[in-house]
């Protein structure tokens, strides 16, 4: 590595940053300088290397056929040196982080933690509450778990839970339904960040090509349940977003009927590394309490037989 001597790293910083992003100006918001400090340890690099790895364009800097490939390799070795960082600054190996969507956290996660604490003290437990996918690899996340199709290319995923969806709402509402159908005359909540639409339950009712009659929409799904728990409609839920609502008598489900989605939750870890004892633990622990959850959920809400399709 002799060569890397002749080169200063913040002039690579800067090729690198320039190739991946695009731009002399997305390139100085990453690194917090200049553009023209960019700019300068661009020239300057070049000059080091003895080739130039972008071509002057009046659309911009292209790279050239040579630099094609050392920004490539140096994207590649930026993000090694990023892991290493990450890695080495992880002290607390009592402490376990867990990246997760602030619904699934507030709703369901959180209340069961006292569980996790009782059986494992010796473990602190730190929740980054985001929609955001965190790549464990290149941040302080150890653990993710997140609802998809379980199709993340830059992690590994695990599924954990497939989803299903039905309508929720207060029991007051439900007393007037006598049939599927019935759903159509309420007013409905709607999350208008959901991975899913009302049709894929009304297909599964025997309701395809059916309207619902929309009432509120959000953009965060805790507000609508909060909504239908306040009797302002019904909404189209799922399983962990519910079975504790579910369980405790402040919503059902009428009809029982569930469609499945095609996602899921699933664990997100790094590629090519393996689990350490605390996110074994934590993984263990998380399926049994989810276990426990839907045989509660199964008793609050016994699945009724489809409909012929």
């Amino acid at each position: 590595m002799k060569n890397l001597s002749t080169v200063h790293m913040n002039g690579l910083r800067a090729l690198e940053a320039v190739g991946r992003l695009g731009s002399l100006q997305a390139a100085a918001g990453e690194l917090g300088v200049s553009v023209g400090a960019v700019s300068q340890q661009i020239v300057k690099t070049e000059g080091q290397l003895g080739h130039a790895m972008f071509e002057r364009t009046g659309k911009g800097l292209v790279p050239t056929v040579l630099g094609a490939g050392v920004l490539a390799r140096l994207t590649e070795g930026m993000q090694k040196l990023s892991e290493a960082v990450t890695l080495a600054r992880r002290r607390d190996n009592n402490c376990l982080t867990i990246s997760v969507a602030p619904v699934f956290a507030s709703r369901w996660l959180v209340r069961r933690f006292d569980s996790f604490a009782r059986e494992y003290p010796e473990i602190i437990l730190r929740i980054d509450a985001t929609m955001r996918l965190i790549d464990p690899a290149t941040s302080d996340i150890d653990l993710g778990i997140r609802v998809g199709d379980g199709r993340w290319s830059d992690v590994r995923s695990e599924p954990i839970l497939e989803q299903e969806v039905y309508p929720v709402c207060a029991p007051a509402l439900a007393r007037g339904l006598a049939a599927p159908a019935d759903i159509l005359s309420l007013p409905a909540v709607i999350d208008n960040r959901a991975l899913f639409s009302w049709d894929v339950w009304l297909a599964a009712a025997g309701l395809g090509g059916a309207r619902i009659n929309e009432r509120h929409v959000f953009n965060e799904a805790s507000l609508c349940l909060d909504a239908v728990i306040a009797g302002q409609g019904v909404m189209l839920a799922w399983q962990t977003l519910t079975a504790d609502v579910l369980a405790e008598g402040r919503l059902v489900a009428p009809f029982g009927i569930r469609a499945r989605t095609g996602h899921g939750h699933y664990f997100i870890t790094a590629k090519g590394m393996r689990d350490s004892r605390k996110v074994q633990v934590f993984k263990a622990w998380l399926r049994r309490e989810l276990a426990k959850s839907m045989d509660e959920l199964d008793r609050a809400m016994p699945a009724s037989p489809l409909p012929p399709s």
